[in-house]
């Protein structure tokens, strides 16, 4: 694979975008905003992908040696300057997505989105649980992005609850995620939540976010956001999720939060499908 592609995650970038296709799909249109929303959240991604790799680059030197820069097959300042090419294309995205909706508001969370996502990359993930909370804020973000380019109040206060959804799953991924990695994490000295204070805690508070969130999951129908097709659907995912939760309180074993870690991203996926269900 060509590097410069390579160096994107283009299947983790498109998996974002979906956040803009889903809100369409509450709102049956695409429109030419829509579509820019969709090209502005694959380049958002993609940078924030590639300056992770620049600032990780002495320890993929370690870990992932096959990477496009530790490799060598792209240089550290090549690495640095097509991250910020991403960021740019991202903002003029953002800012046409503005001038044809006449409403500023995407062209700030852009914007807002170039900083977090470098900072998150310089800094923020190496802080305990605000570097899981800006994962997790950054992905609810794409639903709201996605309301505000439609530009319809409707949809705009429906893409709000979804981000919130998506924002409190994820970071209770995240968390499991960092007790899954404790060994790894530990050997090049980060300073994660489990880490700090044990597994146990971390735990958790994962857990009660994911019952939380399971909790808020019916919601979406009895307000009408969703119609009854959602139901049957979103309830796979609800038992995924607190069987995730279970799992992890009894255990934080490695193996377990592996486990967890990935029912809950099968059942993240489960979810967008029940809300297109949810919207036929």
């Amino acid at each position: 694979m060509n590097p410069y592609i390579e160096i994107l995650r283009p299947g983790n970038a498109l998996m974002s975008a979906i956040s803009i296709i889903l809100v369409a799909l509450i709102d049956k249109t695409i429109s030419i905003p829509v579509v820019i929303a969709m090209l502005a959240v694959f380049f958002e991604t993609a940078a924030g992908n590639v300056i992770n790799d620049y600032f990780d680059y002495k320890i993929d030197l370690i870990n992932k040696p096959d990477r496009p820069i530790p490799s060598g097959r792209i240089s550290l300042k090549n690495g640095r300057n097509y991250g910020y090419f991403l960021f740019f294309m991202g903002t003029v995205c953002g800012f046409f997505i503005s001038y044809l909706t006449n409403n500023w508001i995407p062209f700030a969370i852009v914007l807002f989105a170039d900083v977090v996502l470098y900072l998150y990359a310089y800094k923020l993930k190496s802080t305990p649980l605000l570097g899981n909370l800006t994962v997790g804020f950054m992905t609810g973000f794409g639903f709201v992005f996605g309301g505000f380019s439609i530009n319809n109040p409707t949809i705009i206060m429906t893409s709000i609850f979804l981000g919130f959804f998506a924002l409190v799953m994820t970071t209770a991924r995240e968390i499991i995620k960092d007790i899954e990695d404790i060994e790894g994490d530990k050997a090049d000295g980060a300073r994660t939540l489990p880490i700090l204070i044990g597994a146990k805690k971390p735990a958790i508070l994962a857990a009660i976010l994911i019952v939380v969130d399971s909790a808020l999951c019916p919601l979406l129908y009895y307000y009408h956001v969703f119609g009854i097709l959602y139901l049957p659907v979103i309830a796979i995912a609800v038992v995924l999720f607190i069987y995730s939760a279970i799992i992890i309180l009894k255990s934080q074993e490695r193996e377990v939060a592996a486990k967890a870690s990935k029912n809950l991203k099968i059942g993240m996926l489960i979810a967008f499908v029940a809300f297109v269900f949810g919207s036929l």
